[in-house]
């Protein structure tokens, strides 16, 4: 047996094994993309806004912790303008996950575009994980839609616990934070991450100072901006090593 026919075998066989095997993969990232959701229905509610806010975002946006993020402009009245340049800025990243991402697998058109448009960090990191002789597109498709049905699962029950709660809970807007929060320390275990982490806290304390209203859009693009230096500069450094 060729290579080609044994990478071949190793994708499941039938159309039904594929979608299953995808609803499998998504099982890694589901325990954390469903309680996510339920934190989203909840700050909706809390937030003022109508209920169906959270499932309609959910199915149009599909952005994650973007979502939480955009909760908390469109309850505070900001305007749509600083509203997508906040939203740009924050989700940015995914212009380099498309890179690494196999769409290409997906031939279907309408396919293709909901697997660009279901790229999330989850949904990347799992499928980026997979050899590539067991990718497929009805596997990554799959899941996909069942990481989407997570988040927009854990709105609905998110909004339906904050309509029966006979007060608002407090602190709940500081999920988004937490999250990030743990995702940060894991992140700065390592040496290497120290310097972006002053960077960040650099950027946060400046546009604090300077512009407190557009603190969040400003730091995020002074924050890109220095991460770009500091890539350049290691990058120039390492060439002058090896020199």
């Amino acid at each position: 047996m060729n290579p080609a026919e044994s990478s071949t075998a190793s994708v499941p066989a039938t159309h039904r094994e594929q979608v299953v095997a995808g609803i499998r993969d998504s099982f890694s990232a589901g325990p954390g993309i469903f309680p996510i959701g339920v934190a989203l229905g909840l700050l909706v509610i809390q937030s003022g806004l109508p209920w169906w806010y959270a499932p309609a975002s959910s199915i149009a946006v599909f952005a994650g912790s973007s979502e939480l993020v955009l909760v908390g402009l469109v309850s505070a009245g900001q305007s749509l303008a600083l509203i997508a340049a906040t939203m740009l800025v924050i989700n940015f990243r995914h212009v380099f996950y498309a890179f690494s991402f196999p769409v290409q697998i997906v031939r279907n058109r309408l396919a293709r575009g909901y697997s660009v448009y279901a790229m999330i960090d989850e949904a990347y990191a799992v499928q980026v994980g997979l050899p590539d002789g067991k990718r497929s597109a009805r596997r990554m498709i799959s899941m996909q839609i069942a990481s989407q049905s997570y988040w927009v699962g854990g709105a609905l029950i998110g909004v339906l616990i904050g309509s029966a709660l006979p007060a608002p809970i407090k602190g709940l807007e500081f999920a988004l934070v937490a999250l990030f929060a743990v995702l940060t320390l894991d992140a700065v275990r390592g040496r290497g991450t120290m310097p972006s982490l002053l960077l960040a806290a650099g950027s946060v304390a400046f546009s604090l100072i300077v512009a407190p209203q557009l603190a969040m859009l400003l730091s995020l693009v002074i924050f890109v901006l220095l991460l770009t230096v500091r890539f350049r500069v290691v990058r120039y450094a390492g060439r002058d090593r090896h020199a």
